[in-house]
């Protein structure tokens, strides 16, 4: 399914369709932050593939992937696996930046991969209704905030 060629009706039915978001144990929100983190059962490398081949699958435009770990070695310093992965649909995030322009500081989409201490591989992202009400929007336009919620914690859920 293409995202940026289909209409709010049809983004409806898509996110009304997406399986459950998980146990609580793969998955965590914090709602002081409106970070989710979600536990992957997949290396870093795996895990930025897996989340590349389902945004791909949905027709989502992908803007970029930053290697942290890497820029953090060519500046002499030590860092664990952590990739900043972007994409989008540039219809539904130019709805949100019409409704409040510093809702583009959150655009487009952001999904952290990354390896904590213990050797654990998590996907983390901030909820887009957590983003909705940072950014006072309400309305058509905060529903389509709590749609792309849907997309991303489907799109995660190909980590667990």
């Amino acid at each position: 399914m293409n995202v940026n060629s289909i209409g709010k009706a049809a983004l409806v039915a898509f996110v009304l369709a997406l399986p459950a978001a998980g146990s609580a144990q793969a998955q965590t929100a914090n709602p002081a932050s409106g970070i989710v983190t979600v536990r992957s059962a997949y290396s870093v490398p795996e895990t930025i593939a897996r989340i590349r081949k389902d945004v791909a699958d949905k027709g989502i435009m992908w803007f970029s992937e930053v290697d942290q770990q890497q820029l953090a070695a060519n500046a002499g310093i030590k860092l664990r696996p952590s990739t900043l992965l972007t994409f989008g649909n540039p219809p539904l995030g130019t709805l949100f930046i019409s409704a409040n322009p510093l809702a583009g500081l959150d655009w487009p989409v952001r999904v952290l991969v990354f390896e904590d201490a213990g050797g654990q591989v998590y996907a983390a992202y901030t909820d887009f209704g957590y983003i909705a009400r940072r950014h006072d929007v309400s309305g058509a336009e905060a529903e389509s905030f709590t749609k792309a919620s849907g997309v991303i914690a489907s799109i995660t859920s190909s980590v667990r």
